[in-house]
């Protein structure tokens, strides 16, 4: 297994702040890390593997300064963390964003940190939303500008519940069952190869900030900033590609050949 290189990683999410292993340190990190890499999922409809060992994520998203899904994410977050002492654990969940809930795999990797105050949890790679402060477990509020994430707990399992623009939405749930690391490598070649998965079918970009995020869905462009909304579509893969450099950080030429089933005009 490659080493993992904090210094490379810090200096990538522009953080340079405390380092002991405690709260104010997770969440500066998480908001650092979230500010700087985002979500994507280019590689899998460009039919590249997605790879989770630490060498291939410092090499995409550290070196070439890729965003990537929530495996990805969450493998290279936990790596920071446990590099500076904390305690964590890789849970799996089931997104129902996109998918209804008793048609959603366990396909989400989130990471549970314990601390002497008590668990929380960082989400770094949850596409169309994202939270930049730890949620508490316990269900208190996390406070991310005009959004408020809590988990609640029905007895069975803990629901990420979302209020945004006035409404109220379920991000994903977890009974936060034991996981071996082989069943986020199960999920995650399901759905970065099955032409059944989500990530197959859709474009799915998000990136945070200052004043909320960008999102994108196939080629509807979403901004929320200082709780407004605005709307676009991108005309063509050109303007994806630019789209890519003004908010995203990086250059990627390929995506002028992309497509997918649901772009039928990009096909």
């Amino acid at each position: 297994m490659s080493a993992f290189d904090l210094s490379a990683y810090l200096a990538r999410i522009l953080y340079d702040g405390p380092l002991e292993p405690d709260r104010a340190t997770l969440a500066g990190l998480l908001a650092a890390h979230m500010n700087s890499i985002h979500f994507e999922n280019i590689d899998v409809l460009l039919g590249r593997p997605i790879q989770l060992d630490i060498e291939s994520l410092q090499d995409k998203i550290v070196r070439r300064r890729r965003g990537g899904y929530c495996f990805e994410q969450a493998t290279l977050f936990d790596a920071a963390l446990r590099a500076l002492g904390f305690k964590t654990t890789l849970r799996t969940a089931r997104v129902t964003l996109v998918l209804a809930p008793d048609k959603a795999p366990r396909g989400h990797m989130i990471v549970v940190v314990d601390l002497p105050e008590g668990s929380f949890v960082a989400d770094p790679g949850l596409g169309g939303l994202g939270c930049r402060v730890p949620i508490p477990l316990d269900g208190a509020p996390a406070v991310d500008g005009d959004e408020t994430n809590r988990i609640v707990f029905d007895g069975r399992r803990r629901t990420l519940s979302v209020a945004t623009g006035g409404r109220t939405v379920d991000a994903w749930f977890s009974g936060l069952d034991d996981d071996n690391w082989v069943d986020f490598e199960v999920a995650n070649h399901w759905f970065s190869t099955h032409p059944a998965s989500p990530m197959r079918q859709r474009l799915m970009l998000r990136a945070m900030t200052p004043a909320g995020r960008v999102t994108v869905m196939n080629r509807n462009v979403t901004i929320r900033a200082n709780g407004e909304t605005s709307a676009r579509q991108l005309e063509d893969r050109k303007a994806l590609r630019r789209l890519l450099q003004e908010a995203f950080g990086f250059d990627l030429p390929e995506v002028e050949k992309l497509s997918a089933p649901s772009i039928p005009e990009w096909s």
